[in-house]
């Protein structure tokens, strides 16, 4: 392969790479990858049953947390 032809295809891979990246952080900015009625619309799909089991998770997650967080702390 010729260096000429390769120095060309590394230029445009590194350009296509750039604006890719640029791209994803333009949509990052602007609030493209954004679904603000996604977990509206799931409350409104879920049963009561569904909603009491992820509250239930919640709070045993919290729990878990404070019980690591005290065996974290020093006695005095």
């Amino acid at each position: 392969m010729s260096p000429v032809l390769l120095a060309i295809m590394i230029g445009v891979s590194l350009f296509l790479g750039a604006f890719g990246v640029f791209a994803f952080l333009w949509g990052l900015k602007t609030g493209q990858f954004d679904d603000r009625s996604k977990f509206l619309d799931a409350v409104h799909s879920d049963g009561v049953d569904e909603l009491n089991e992820a509250a239930m998770l919640e709070k045993r997650k919290k729990e878990a947390l404070k019980r690591k967080e005290e065996k974290r702390r020093p006695l005095n």
